[in-house]
């Protein structure tokens, strides 16, 4: 990549005039090399020339000993360049603009003759514990060329360009598509962590007794798991489902480090449903202690009417505009009446609290 090209790249981060975020040569040795879009386009085309030249497409050389040199392009899907140029440069199958223009989200993992055509999910670059920040990548994986595409920033994808940039050079396309997917898997252990410590710090704040906002926290929690759960559950099944029948270009070990990956993909998922089973019954509980405070106020409101009853019922009594009051021309009638308030109250208020004493 020449000095502008890299000047450009670092001022547009969207992607440059393509919508190429970033691109690099692997698979050869030493680190791996950035390339733009216009160099990306020449050597796709040097590729298209050479298998043009051959009676088949070139097979991987991993059981060699040896693995073909692939590219690596990430497109930006808001740049309106960027399907375009796939679509001109790339030569990559129907099944990947197909699933580019259906807008399903569903994680999958499909193969298109000797493609491999992906869909998955991912948390947003900026990721703050919403059920909205969830987004999704498209990828096509070739044994010389993987294309993967975004409309929003994603974690994994980002933390693997900087584990590229580093140094840490994937031999192969489908290890690029390993670690992509254990980056993944890290990303989604993050989460767990997170989420967990953040009901933690709600549960000492349930026992505590202290029931503020931090409720209301609980459903979004659930509801980001459960959306999370629902996204990327398919995850590992259709990866076993691939490596059932893999394309044969795909190396052995190259196989055995996808399966091993989804092992873990599916301890990450697994977890995840622990959480929601814990933040259920946190709800619960919280749902409990409510129902319990709104029984006690309830209870309260219900002894202080009954308290009340008798002063109303005699107040009303006595204030009738009407001949006939007792006690009204006797000196000490005030305070006969208040003996008789006090006696009914007394008699009320051990009514009223007799059924907690049993309790």
């Amino acid at each position: 990549m020449n000095a502008s090209a890299a000047s450009t790249a670092g001022q547009n981060y969207g992607g440059d005039a393509a919508g190429l975020i970033c691109g690099y040569r692997m698979g050869t040795p030493g680190p791996a090399q950035a390339i733009d879009s216009v160099e990306a386009a020449q050597w796709l085309q040097s590729l298209a020339s050479a298998q043009a030249l051959e009676d088949h497409p070139p097979a991987d050389l991993a059981g060699d000993g040896e693995a073909l040199p692939f590219v690596w392009l990430h497109f930006n899907l808001s740049h309106i360049q960027a399907v375009r140029w796939m679509e001109r440069h790339a030569g990559l199958p129907d099944a990947f603009f197909e699933a580019l223009k259906d807008g399903s989200h569903s994680t999958r993992i499909e193969r298109d003759d000797d493609t491999l055509i992906a869909v998955l999910n991912d948390a947003h670059f900026d990721f703050a514990f919403e059920p909205f920040d969830i987004a999704t990548l498209w990828i096509s994986v070739a044994p010389q060329l993987v294309v993967t595409a975004r409309a929003h920033p994603l974690r994994s994808v980002d933390a693997l360009r900087t584990a590229v940039r580093n140094g840490h050079s994937p031999r192969s396309s489908v290890a690029l598509l390993e670690q992509l997917m254990r980056t993944q898997a890290g990303g989604l252990v993050d989460i767990v962590r997170g989420v967990t410590q953040r009901i933690d710090r709600i549960e000492d704040e349930l026992l505590a007794g202290r029931l503020d906002y931090k409720r209301s926290r609980l459903g979004v929690l659930r509801r980001l798991l459960v959306r999370l759960q629902r996204l990327l559950a398919p995850e590992p099944a259709a990866l076993f489902r691939l490596l059932q029948n893999p394309p044969a270009w795909m190396g052995a070990e190259d196989a055995q480090e996808l399966r091993d990956s989804t092992e873990e993909f599916s301890v990450v998922l697994r977890d995840m449903q622990g959480l929601q089973e814990r933040i259920k019954l946190l709800q619960e509980e919280v749902a409990a202690n409510v129902q319990e405070a709104n029984s006690r106020s309830l209870f309260v409101l219900t002894v202080v009417t009954v308290l009340a009853l008798p002063i109303n019922i005699m107040t009303g009594l006595l204030g009738m505009n009407v001949g006939g009051v007792p006690l009204a021309d006797s000196p000490h009638g005030f305070w006969i009446i208040v003996g008789i308030l006090v006696v009914f109250t007394a008699v009320a208020a051990w009514i009223a609290l007799r059924g907690t004493r049993d309790r």
